[in-house]
């Protein structure tokens, strides 16, 4: 990765990490927020190959205006527009149900732009294999419905990277198999 890129990559870590640094994945036991935004960024560049800056930029910043007082025009200033516009695609409502942001995600998959696609395929595969790794108060049921909303936006989204595409395949095979390892154990958990 030419050294400006991998600057500018640092520069949105860093700024991520300072906005969400009070805030833990929900459930993980305390796991910084920033942890996820970092994993979605490496699985771009290390899986799908991947070296668009304003791609890798929105990455790390895809949850900053949904989760902090950060602003559009904060991001646009200091990333450039097309980084904002990027996270801005990729924001959800947060003043909306859980259940109805889901649905949501599926009926506007298919007005993402390329870049965003990408992001939000890796984000999904990313959490899927969070969800069915990290001990999580989750009923079965609710990770069985996450990742079923995930191959549904995924079923609008894909195409953009074959590799990314064969990543989120894998994720939800794997989530899948530990589905019915549990469901055969009676566990909700993995030990």
């Amino acid at each position: 990765m030419p050294s400006d890129l991998l600057a500018r990559v640092m520069d949105a870590a860093v700024f991520a990490a300072q906005k969400h640094q009070y805030q833990r994945r929900a459930g993980y036991d305390k796991l910084p927020y920033v942890n996820h935004l970092l994993k979605v960024a490496e699985a771009l560049i290390r899986i799908g190959g991947e070296r668009d800056e304003a791609l890798l930029l929105a990455a790390i910043l895809h949850d900053v205006l949904e989760d902090t007082d950060a602003t559009h025009e904060e991001l646009a200033r200091r990333f450039g527009r097309e980084v904002a516009d990027i996270v801005l695609e990729l924001t959800d409502d947060m003043s909306l149900p859980y259940m109805e942001r889901k649905w949501l995600q599926v009926e506007k998959a298919h007005l993402l732009s390329q870049k965003a696609r990408k992001v939000r395929l890796v984000d999904k595969a990313t959490n899927i294999r969070d969800i069915f790794t990290y001990p999580l108060d989750w009923p079965l049921e609710k990770k069985e419905a996450y990742l079923e909303n995930s191959i549904q936006v995924a079923a609008h989204i894909r195409g953009g990277n074959p590799r990314l595409d064969a990543w989120f395949d894998e994720a939800v095979e794997w989530a899948r198999q530990r589905l019915r390892e549990w469901r055969g154990a009676g566990k909700n958990e993995p030990k």
